[in-house]
């Protein structure tokens, strides 16, 4: 086990290149599944996530093979339809596979999932899901099994009771080989479930309205190869971003995907943060001037997200006046709160509403990584504070963000990771 040391006070400048999407790559890397054919993924980042979804898919039956710029996957012959609980239990995502691996084999069997502990994250969205397009459901010993109908899942109406992205994507991957025609209601609008889409399209299936919050999908005999390239990490770019504004100096992120990124620019220009959108995608945040607090309420898509929460909280820190930061979309998620008051922040917390109250001077002092944005919210707030700042289960960070104390230390950054 690692942790990472902070020597914060330091003004950051240069450029910073902008990975693949670990949300978008994901699901890339389950609908390879559905196809016998080769499918080349480019922009893959180097996470731990990545490399379990990876050894999952080849553990299933894929030939995956390293080259260029990413992998290709063929997952042709015999399948074993199973995620055992030994490859997915630190991975929430693994529940991606149960989609295509329904519609592709008509079977599968799924450990339950772990991952972040930021509350509540259940499939039964998937499973209902599941059922709406034919398939039994039943859970033995840990496990998940979905079993399609002889002659494979059926088009049908999904209903999500709230918009789920992991949710969304696995139904979608499920229904494009479906028979006839399936409707995703109140489905998911994320840039990653757009990029799934675009992928899926690639490969032949028939889909329209993604994007929106109803999807319609045509359902196709087979799948075929393609190539795609996984959009870039609007989170990361996020996360850099309020890294720029914090430190005071001017930083270039290149590869980025502005238009991805419009709510979380949005709240950083109302606090008075500086971000200039250059034609070819690049973005550049400066920041000499005082920070003002401003109100965020998380929401799904094209709403804040919630994944930017605990970063914008630790800018918020660093704000004049008082912010009141709202969580809408998972509970249990202001676990770095509690952190961030350790190094001096001045934080109330009353449910699922915690008022910042700033400009605070944070002390640097050692503190308890609680999941993957929390574990970004405080390499933020080390960053600023006097002293070291000790993080520590830092394994968080790195299933989430690739080569982030590289990155930060290249822009000027004091950051060391020591073995625990």
């Amino acid at each position: 086990m690692q942790r990472m040391h902070i020597h914060g006070g330091r003004r950051l400048s240069g450029r910073i290149p902008i990975s693949g999407a670990k949300n978008a790559a994901l699901p890339a890397l389950a609908a390879t599944l559905l196809t016998g054919e080769t499918v080349s993924l480019r922009r893959l980042p180097n996470v731990v996530d990545i490399r379990t979804m990876t050894r999952l898919i080849a553990n299933i039956g894929s030939n995956v093979e390293q080259g260029g710029e990413g992998l290709s996957v063929q997952a042709s012959g015999d399948l074993d339809p199973t995620a055992p609980y030994e490859l997915v239990k630190t991975m929430r995502a693994s529940s991606l596979v149960l989609g295509p691996l329904a519609a592709r084999c008509g079977r599968a069997r799924v450990s339950l999932p772990g991952g972040c502990a930021i509350g509540t994250r259940p499939i039964d969205m998937h499973l209902a899901g599941l059922r709406a397009l034919g398939a039994t459901i039943r859970q033995d010993r840990g496990y998940i099994e979905a079993v399609a109908p002889r002659n494979g899942l059926i088009g049908g109406r999904v209903s999500f009771r709230r918009p789920t992205v992991t949710g969304t994507e696995d139904l979608l991957m499920a229904s494009v080989l479906a028979k006839g025609e399936s409707v995703l209601e109140n489905a998911a609008r994320e840039p990653e479930v757009v990029d799934i889409a675009s992928m899926l399209r690639k490969m032949g299936a028939c889909i329209e309205g993604e994007g929106t919050s109803t999807i319609h999908v045509q359902g196709v005999d087979q799948l075929h190869g393609a190539d795609h390239a996984i959009i870039p990490d609007r989170i990361e770019a996020g996360t850099y971003l309020i890294a720029g504004a914090m430190t005071g100096g001017e930083l270039t992120l290149e590869g980025s995907r502005p238009d991805h990124l419009r709510p979380i620019i949005t709240k950083m220009r109302q606090a008075g943060c500086e971000i200039e959108e250059k034609d070819n995608g690049e973005l550049v945040v400066r920041n000499d001037r005082a920070l003002i607090s401003v109100d965020v309420t998380t929401r799904e898509h094209p709403g804040f997200p919630t994944d930017m929460q605990a970063q914008f909280m630790a800018l918020m820190t660093q704000a004049s006046g008082a912010s009141n930061v709202v969580e809408t979309v998972f509970e249990n998620r202001f676990m770095h709160a509690l952190e961030l008051q350790r190094m001096g922040a001045d934080i109330e917390i009353g449910g699922n509403l915690a008022i910042v109250r700033g400009k605070t001077a944070l002390t640097g002092t050692d503190v308890m990584a609680s999941d993957l944005r929390a574990s970004a919210c405080l390499v933020l707030a080390g960053l600023v504070a006097r002293g070291r700042t000790v993080v520590h289960r830092i394994y968080h960070l790195q299933r989430g963000y690739e080569g982030l104390a590289g990155k930060l230390t290249a822009a000027g950054a004091s950051i060391e990771i020591v073995d625990e």
